[in-house]
């Protein structure tokens, strides 16, 4: 025995000698892998400097890393914004038992096999792209896989039903085509699956009904479903989430869906579900959030939803709902927001509503409900979000509401609600809007008498054709950031106070229809954002004031049926802005200025001033021997512009063949190439590229040339015209890596950047259908179907609601037109060359603005004057663009001298668009004759002359997107926006304005 144990130390050694070598070798197999993803890696981060490749034995304490007996067990990366790529020898870290590598800027494919140990994937918020294909058998521990938003286009993986103890699987947020397999429903360990925001169809499957594990689903969000909800989804009673909102759904709601107990969240929204609200929602008795809006559901809200005595979000707006609204509702003690507006709802609103204590937002417009404002909707004093317009309410506004100081949106406007405006309403601290227009209020406005009250969020305040009197009050200098102000249509009397020239941000105002008296307080030339002024049907007198002149971007000047005398000052008639002017029926008196804009106004515009005279009035001027010299004719002015546009091409001309010269005497070594992905070409490769047999296209920006990569890739790459890159580039490199990070899938992607002393390539995926005006005007043109048209209008204005509300920062297009939008090989539009006019401009590459800050026909009108672009004159571009896709006619040269498609379609249609028929492209064989004139409707709201009352972008998308699924007389509210037509002035010919209301 005691030989035995002798001999036994040594192996012991031995196997401990092993063991040590083993796990050192491991370690080492451990560190190469950890180098080679460094080496795939670009960075900024300073916290990756601690990965010290030189120092093996350091790899425990390097950033994001954890070990675990000497082995690599968790890799944490997540937010460091990296970029690059992922090496497949990520695959060696054999004990790895945490991946987190999600909210950077990884490009290219990646590959995970042979990890047994991994429980937890996490690739999301990248730009991976390629497919999920992996060898999941070899993953067998995998229980997280998150790869959302990322770019993956293939078929869903069907290897994941190997993945046994998978319990979180989220793929939503790519490009998955195609079915959901039936085998999904095989992965019964599952307690997390999104597959929403792809491009999936077909049926949902039944089989998903077997994940009885299931704690939430999301399904929706771009995908498109048939065949509706599966009644079997009935069987996920584990299920505390769903969420299967803007897909197409069809059919009813399956009562099946009342057994699921354990719900707290159903999210049904935006689809086209149809029928009655299932009775048995009402077994949900631990629902916190119900949407159901924007469907086509009838009925009455059943009786047993009495029993969601948990309901925080209640919201039915946009269905088909009528009745009353049940009383039980009020007595919902958690309710935060209730949403019923557009249905048919009759009765009175519920006079407990708001006693709960927790009301947050109330919007109950666009019904039909009678009877008064509950008393106690602010009792929560938390109340928010407050809309009843729209509906037949009487009676006064509750006197609550003026010490409702949470209040921030507030509509109570086309009822027939009177007595007086609560004392302090309108000077409520956090109030943005308050629309209380078109009622019965009487009474006088009070000063702001709470000094401690500041209202200085209030953006929006339309008081419009009620029976208010009284003075103005002074404490209108308290809306620092007003800047829509409508009191036309009352009895207001007396002066305008000089006070209103401290509202410095307004935009708008209308006090037309009123008894103000006294002269025009030059004061308001302190109003240097105006754009629109309406003073019309007053009783003002003494002259106009020079100062008007000051407000340099005025669009709209109404100045008629008061008591105005003496001339009208010269500097009025410098005013280039000027597109809309009324100076009738006043005493005005003296030579007609017939500079700027004058000479283009209608007679009409000073009628009813006899003393007045002019060469534009027929009434000469016989009291002067002087005669002014002869405006320039239109054709003169159109003969310049001709010149001057000439002139500019042979200057770009002779600059692009000095360039050409220079581009090709530079050598290589000169050149530098920023990637924003993941690339597998060199600038030599670029370079080959950028010859005259590959151009297909020209513009003010730069040529474009089509190129075909050594591994197949194509790309498009564009050569800056005018843009060194010398010291002085105006931060230009900054912004292009700024664009280079910009990712949407309606938005063309640049690729990288190439740049030497002289020339900037921008490299781009290339779009194989080219532009939307080449595929639109070609001869091809008639092949662009409607429902294709329709898909590529709601594309386009999703690119572009990118720029300009949610990507950082914020971007202004500002050469928006058919030929900046590109088609990919499926006809999907990605919108192109957004902010390269800003470059151009800023670098200060050329006078020749048209092809710059935006181009012929295109162009905004306030841009002729004000030399200044916004993202209204992206909207105004866009609405001629959605005119191109409705007549199939290019913007300009098809409609005479010097008339635009704009000037045409409303011609044509008398801006009815019930005559939209007689400019529809005749190419089309079949075009819904509802969704056409929708569109136009939208068209011509994006091109109204005012740029205030055009829509947003976002305003734009909801009205595109959800008008299939409404009935043709479709008009949104609340939540969304409400567009009505009002009647023309007097003695105006032309289309009736448009005006924009918008909501929350």
């Amino acid at each position: 025995m005691k030989n035995f144990q002798e001999n036994m130390v040594p192996l012991i050694h031995i196997v401990t000698l092993f063991t040590i070598l083993g796990t050192s070798f491991s370690s080492s197999s451990d560190f190469l892998a950890l180098v080679s993803l460094k080496q795939g890696f670009g960075f900024s981060n300073p916290a990756l400097s601690s990965w010290d490749t030189s120092n093996p034995s350091s790899v425990c304490s390097w950033a994001g890393i954890k070990c675990s007996q000497g082995r690599v067990v968790s890799i944490n990366l997540s937010n460091m914004d990296l970029y690059g790529s992922v090496s497949p020898a990520i695959s060696s870290l054999d004990k790895l038992v945490e991946l987190s590598i999600d909210g950077n800027n990884f490009t290219g494919e990646i590959k995970i096999d042979n990890m047994s140990s991994l429980q937890s994937v996490n690739i999301s918020n990248n730009i991976f792209s390629g497919n999920l294909d992996w060898n999941y058998s070899s993953l067998s521990n995998l229980e997280i896989l998150d790869a959302y938003n990322n770019n993956f286009s293939s078929f869903l993986p069907l290897g994941v039903v190997n993945l046994k103890k998978i319990k979180y699987l989220d793929l939503g947020g790519n490009y998955f085509y195609g079915r959901i397999p039936e085998s999904y429903g095989d992965l019964i360990e599952l307690e997390y699956l999104s597959l929403a925001g792809n491009d999936l169809h077909g049926r949902i499957p039944k089989a998903l009904g077997n994940l009885t594990n299931l704690k939430e689903i999301y399904l929706g969000y771009f995908n498109v479903f048939v065949g509706g909800i599966p009644k079997e989804f009935g069987k996920l009673e584990n299920l505390v989430h769903m969420d299967i909102s803007s897909c197409e759904l069809d059919g009813p709601i399956p009562p099946e869906l009342g057994n699921l107990k354990l719900l707290n969240t159903l999210f049904l929204h935006i689809n086209l579900l149809s029928g009655q609200i299932p009775k048995e929602l009402g077994n949900l008795t631990g629902l916190v959030n119900l949407d159901l809006s924007a469907n086509a559901l009838t009925g009455e809200i059943p009786f047993e939803l009495i029993n969601l005595q948990q309901l925080r979000l209640f919201n039915l707006f946009m269905n088909k709902l009528h009745g009353s609204i049940p009383d039980f509702i009020a007595d919902f003690p958690e309710l935060k927001i209730l949403g019923l507006w557009m249905n048919n709802f009759t009765g009175v609103i519920p006079e407990k509503l708001g006693q709960n204590g927790k009301l947050q937002e109330l919007d109950l417009s666009s019904n039909k409900l009678t009877g008064t404002i509950p008393k106690d909707l602010c009792a929560s004093k938390q109340l928010r979000i407050l809309i009843l317009l729209k509906n037949f309410l009487f009676g006064p506004i509750p006197e609550d509401l003026g010490t409702c100081s949470s209040l921030v949106r507030v509509r109570l406007g086309q009822n027939y609600l009177n007595g007086s405006i609560p004392y302090g309403f309108i000077y409520m601290p956090e109030l943005n809007l308050v629309e209380l227009h078109n009622n019965y209020l009487s009474g006088t406005l009070s000063e702001n008498s709470n000094i401690s009250s500041k209202p200085a969020k209030l953006g929006q305040l339309n008081l419009s054709n009620n029976q208010l009197y009284g003075s103005l009050p002074f404490s209108l200098s308290n809306f620092t950031s007003l800047q829509i102000l409508s009191l036309g249509g009352n009895q207001f009397s007396g002066p305008i106070p000089h006070t209103i020239g401290q509202l410095s941000q307004a935009l708008k105002i209308d006090l037309n229809h009123n008894f103000l008296s006294g002269e025009i307080p030059p004061e308001i030339g302190n109003c240097v954002h105006l754009t629109y002024l309406d003073l019309s049907q007053n009783n003002f007198s003494g002259s106009i004031q020079p100062r008007l002149s000051e407000i340099r971007i005025l669009n709209y000047l109404n100045l008629s049926r008061n008591h105005l005398n003496e001339t009208i000052p010269k500097s009025i008639g410098t005013m280039r802005s000027l597109t809309t002017a009324d100076f009738s029926f006043n005493d005005l008196s003296g030579k007609l200025p017939e500079s700027g804009q004058f000479a283009y106004f209608n007679a009409t515009s000073f009628a009813g001033n006899p003393r007045l005279c002019g060469s534009l009035l027929n009434n000469p001027c016989n009291f002067t021997l002087i005669t002014d010299p002869p405006v320039k004719s239109r054709g003169d002015f159109k003969l310049i512009f001709a010149l001057g546009l000439l002139i500019c091409s042979l200057v770009f001309a002779a600059a692009a063949i000095i360039k050409a010269k220079s581009f090709k005497k530079t050598g290589l070594n000169s050149w530098k190439m920023t990637a924003f992905q993941k690339v597998e070409f060199s600038v030599a490769d670029v370079l080959e590229c950028v010859k005259d047999g590959n151009v297909i296209g020209r513009g003010g920006a730069g040529i474009v040339y089509h190129g075909k990569m050594p591994n197949g890739v194509e790309i498009a790459v564009k050569k800056l015209l005018g843009i060194g890159n010398n010291s002085h580039d105006h931060g230009f490199r900054a912004e292009i890596r700024t664009l280079g990070n910009i990712r949407h899938r309606n938005i063309v992607r640049l690729v990288a950047f190439c740049s030497n002393k002289e020339t900037n390539l921008l490299v781009y995926e290339y779009m194989r259908n080219g532009s939307l005006g080449e595929a639109l005007h070609g001869k091809k043109g008639g092949f662009l179907s409607w429902n294709l048209r329709y898909k590529i209008a709601i594309e386009a204005a999703k690119g572009l609601c990118y720029l300009h509300h949610d990507c950082s920062p914020l971007i202004v297009h500002r050469d928006v037109k058919s030929n900046n939008i590109l088609l990919n090989s499926n006809f999907e539009a990605h919108v192109a060359d957004f902010g390269l006019a800003k470059f151009l401009v800023d670098g200060g590459a050329s006078e020749c603005m048209s092809a710059i800050a935006g181009s012929y026909g295109y162009i905004a009108p306030e841009y002729a004057y004000t030399l200044r672009v916004d993202e209204k004159s992206d909207v105004y571009s866009f609405g001629v663009v959605l005119l191109e896709l409705i007549t199939g006619r290019r913007p300009v040269g098809e409609f005479g001298d010097g008339v635009d498609i704009v000037q045409w379609s409303k011609r044509v249609t008398n801006c009815k668009r019930e005559q939209v028929t007689h400019i529809v492209d005749p190419r089309l064989t079949t075009v819904p004759e509802d969704e056409a004139m929708h569109l136009f409707f939208v068209a011509m709201l994006c091109i109204q002359e005012n740029s205030v009352e055009r829509p947003t972008m976002r305003e734009v998308i909801q009205m595109l997107s959800e008008f299939p699924r409404q009935s043709p007389e479709y008009q949104p509210s609340s939540s969304s926006v409400v567009f009505q037509k009002v009647k023309s002035l007097e003695n105006d010919q032309s289309c009736p304005k448009i005006r924009k209301e918008l909501l929350v």
